[in-house]
């Protein structure tokens, strides 16, 4: 196939992705996310929202340092700082791409913007040329597209390209397409456009009504030739559409679709379980490819079809989307060069001896639990390492009491700051009490909001992985803590919580507007 059948797959977990309550990443989870997202061979990441704040303009900074394969991309509302402030912070890019977007259709132009049409039209076009004249690289976003009018969709992308856009993105912002309607709005545009044939057509699909990954291929099939997508279909409200899923849609039927993509297809479950470990957002057992019931057969007619011939009931192979990478690398005898390579391999690098140091040894508490140490936990282990905040609260002791008949009791010791801190309590289970106990400590005055328990690995000796969502002040943290011991992996995940909304419990997330 020529250049022109290739289909451009555009990650915007580092971005949109971080938009789902709670998903906040630190610079140094980001760059991970940011090299495993290279390993993936991904065309373009959307590392940031570079206005948005100092954290996310460092990062799309050392996203541009790091990363020379993929293209990086940082988004920008059609307004001079924003634009400024992207070119800026993309300085150091390979190649640096500029995503600036505006609203288009009339309840955003009426409401939100409170601008007449004409008014649109002229903002859009003059932030095109500004970033035109700082990068070579221009995408422009119709935010909102799927409720705009198709005339006026006409107008502002024909004098978006002849402004100097390379790339248009078409997105069904709010999930209210149908696959059919979305893809005929894409034939119609590149028809009716006289200057489309100068851009490449992106579509950037929402999953309010579960229908994302179905709008992009009906936009693929209707001519669009890049898709913007995230691992595990992360997202705000419902997500977006699911890199994995749309990559092997297209890889899986491609008798039926006229593109290919560049994925290395062997890592999607890797990146995954990264992103999942990371963010604090499981990946659920029946999700398409990632989740962990995707290849598993337990119907007996099943299993015998599968025995005697494997395509009666999968159309992929597992080892196709990764899941035989993930293998045993790692156990008790392993020094600390063997530790540091099998991390380096994963994308993660230490700065300092010290951080190395700590890192090995929490290794080693782990391998005298566990016999095998997978790479899954490995990134549970140094996500717990690498957590930073400017509230600095560590678990010194716990001890549980939880007998049939009897109310439980945790007792906890804390050391918050410079002090150490004790305090006990009751609760209507040992996780309950915990919970109960560290509040006696820190008062903090939050909400929980969600308590998830997933297993990291299978087998009696997993880690349990815990996620835990709090609420303050509108702000809204994921906390996660991998152990063992599910109790201490409970409380280690309420502190990682805490030390994320008490270093600023008045910050919204800054990235309240996007496409």
């Amino acid at each position: 196939m020529s250049d022109k059948d290739r289909l451009i797959i555009f990650d915007t977990t580092l971005r949109d992705g971080e938009q789902s309550p709670g998903a906040t990443m630190n610079q140094e989870e980001k760059l991970r996310i940011a090299k495993a997202l290279e390993r993936l061979r991904v065309d373009v990441i959307e590392a940031g929202f570079a206005i948005a704040s100092p954290g996310d303009f460092n990062s799309i900074k050392s996203i541009s340092e790091t990363i020379k394969d993929s293209r990086i991309c940082s988004l920008a509302r059609a307004a001079d700082a924003d634009i400024d402030r992207a070119a800026e912070a993309l300085k150091s890019a390979n190649a640096p791409r500029i995503h600036t977007f505006i609203a288009t259709s009339p309840i955003h132009m009426k409401y939100k913007l409170r601008m007449e049409p004409d008014q649109v039209l002229e903002r859009a076009v003059a932030a095109v040329k500004r970033a035109r004249n700082l990068v070579d690289d221009v995408e422009f976003s119709c935010e909102d597209a799927g409720r705009s009018e198709l005339d006026f969709m006409c107008r502002i992308i024909e004098a978006a390209i002849d402004a100097g856009a390379s790339t248009i993105n078409i997105p069904d912002t709010v999930g209210y397409a149908l696959p059919h309607q979305f893809g005929e709005l894409i034939s119609q545009l590149l028809n009716r456009i006289p200057n489309a044939d100068k851009a490449v057509f992106s579509v950037h699909c929402h999953n309010d009504l579960g229908l994302a990954v179905a709008n992009s291929s009906a936009a693929v099939m209707a001519g669009a030739r890049q898709v913007e997508c995230t691992i595990n279909g992360l997202g705000e409200r419902a997500g977006n559409a699911s890199l994995e899923e749309l990559v092997m849609t297209v890889a899986t039927r491609h008798d039926a679709f006229p593109v290919y993509t560049n994925i290395k297809t062997e890592e999607i479950v890797p990146c995954s379980r990264l992103v999942s470990t990371i963010t604090g957002f499981p990946v659920q057992p029946n999700k398409a490819i990632v989740g962990a019931n995707a290849f598993a057969h337990e119907a007996g007619i099943h299993q015998d079809g599968v025995l005697k011939h494997r395509e009666t009931y999968e159309i992929m192979r597992a080892e196709k989307v990764g899941w035989a990478a993930n293998r045993m690398v790692l156990g008790k005898h392993s020094g600390r060069a063997a530790f540091a390579d099998r991390l380096d391999s994963l994308g993660v690098k230490f700065e300092t001896k010290e951080a190395l140091n700590v890192a090995f040894a929490k290794f080693k508490e782990l391998a005298d639990k566990k016999h095998e140490i997978f790479d899954e936990d490995l990134h549970a282990l140094v996500s717990d390492t690498h957590r930073t905040s400017g509230v600095h609260i560590k678990l010194v002791d716990l001890s549980v009491s939880s007998i049939m008949g009897e109310t439980p009791k945790a007792e906890i010791s804390l050391h918050v700051e410079d002090k150490e801190h004790s305090a006990e309590a009751k609760g209507s289970g040992p996780v309950d009490a915990t919970f109960k106990a560290i509040e006696e400590i820190m008062h903090s005055g939050t909400k929980l909001l969600l308590y998830s328990v997933n297993a990291i690995t299978s087998g009696t000796d997993s880690q349990g992985e815990v996620t835990v969502r709090l609420e303050k002040n509108g702000r809204v943290v994921n906390g996660s803590g991998a152990d063992t011991d599910i109790v201490i992996a409970s409380a280690k995940a309420y502190l990682d919580a805490l030390t994320l909304i008490l270093a600023n419990p008045k910050k919204a997330h800054p990235q309240n507007e996007g496409v």
